[in-house]
């Protein structure tokens, strides 16, 4: 008696459902998690065929195969298990794992079903299904996307290295006709700046002021000219790789005195460049031709910019670690919107007027400090002048 109240109480509260019918299929027991499974009260399905809680197609054929399994003892679910679906009160199909064992009582065979539902696991397997489904069209737009990014990165690179080429093509033109323009002018040049030079020795004996002011414009011209044949020649020789510093011991003092003798010659009237050095020595180890054309670019601007009866400050300095050299102008100034942009090729600031050039000075000039491993710093107010400083390590 205990042992039926126990085996009992653990059908009652089992997790899967459990159900018994006889050896005609109808229901002789249903335990209260079958209920629930299925929707049904005991007593509303106590006696009525198994086959109420199948769904078509197994519904009609659930006796055909007890009778079959009865006459020919070959199972297709007893002691072996397998997944079917069940049909609830409310209509509705759900999959469940249905296993069945035989057993023989008091001269009769029972059957029971133990019902263990599937639905959590067939909507789990639902959205891993469609989330794969998803994954893998994602997967395939991605690919897609990322071919066709690919190949328009192709086209983009061959079109990238056709402008390179045509540039290229174009650069090598260029240089070429700089150069050979360059070296054509250049004879001209020489020949009219001869023979101003010979006008104004012959016309001393005439003592004509007019021929003495127009040779001047023509050697001003000239002297022009010149300056822009020479500047586009340097530009063309950095641009094509052909500048490399040729470093040599000199004395910096010396070196500096010829360039202030030389450029106070060109310099307007009643301008006066004035030269100091100062520090602990003055010997170095640069490339002297490099940096003769940065300074007397910087000077040359100097005078250019700055009006006559003015003094140009021409300043070195050696230390134990750096040379510093500074030139100073009290001349227009470098307007502060056009200070970011001076040192870009052809850059003119807006305030120089009429004054001649070509806006390639000083981006020689910082290539060429650049090219010694230096650095060039200014600093510049309008009609209060410039300060250029060249630091070079020593």
């Amino acid at each position: 008696m205990e042992n039926a109240a126990l085996l009992t109480a653990i059908i009652d509260n089992a997790i899967d459902g459990i159900i018994t019918i006889d050896e005609r299929g109808n229901i002789e027991s249903i335990n209260p998690s079958a209920c629930k499974l299925f929707g049904y009260a005991p007593d509303e399905v106590v006696g009525k065929n198994v086959s109420s809680l199948m769904p078509p197609p197994d519904k009609q054929h659930h006796d055909e195969y007890i009778n079959r399994y009865q006459q020919t003892g070959r199972a297709h679910i007893i002691g072996i298990g397998r997944e079917v679906k069940g049909l609830r009160k409310d209509g509705t199909v759900f999959p469940f794992r249905l296993g069945v064992s035989e057993v023989q009582y008091s001269g009769r065979k029972i059957y029971t079903g133990f019902i263990h539902d599937l639905s959590r696991e067939k909507e789990a397997e639902e959205r891993l299904k469609e989330y794969a489904t998803h994954l893998e069209d994602e997967v395939e737009e991605r690919t897609l996307s990322l071919k066709e990014s690919l190949k328009a990165l192709q086209t983009a690179k061959e079109e990238v290295s056709q402008s390179l080429e045509k540039e290229k093509e174009l650069s090598q033109l260029k240089s070429r006709f700089v150069s050979m323009a360059s070296h054509e002018f250049r004879t001209p040049l020489s020949s009219i700046q001869l023979s101003a030079s010979l006008i104004e020795k012959y016309a001393q004996q005439f003592d004509n002021p007019n021929i003495t002011k127009h040779v001047g414009k023509i050697k001003n011209s000239v002297g022009n000219l010149t300056g822009i044949l020479n500047d586009f020649l340097s530009l063309e020789k950095l641009e094509a790789g052909k500048v490399e510093p040729l470093y040599t011991t000199f004395d910096i003092v010396k070196f500096a005195e010829e360039i202030t003798e030389e450029m106070q010659l060109i310099a307007k009237q009643n301008q006066m460049i004035i030269y100091e050095h100062s520090g602990t020595g003055n010997i170095v180890n640069l490339d002297q031709s490099l940096l003769k054309n940065c300074i007397i670019n910087l000077i040359g601007n100097a005078i250019k910019y700055s009006g006559e009866n003015s003094f140009i400050e021409f300043n070195t300095e050696v230390t134990e670690t750096k040379l510093s050299i500074i030139i100073k102008d009290n001349g227009i100034g470098i307007p502060e919107t056009d200070q970011k942009h001076l040192f870009e090729a052809f850059f003119r600031a807006h305030n120089t007027g009429n004054i001649p050039g070509t806006g390639l000075g000083l981006n020689i000039v910082t290539r060429y400090v650049g090219l010694m491993n230096g650095q060039i710093q200014f600093r510049s107010q309008v009609n209060e002048g410039t300060a250029f400083t060249l630091s070079f390590n020593l």
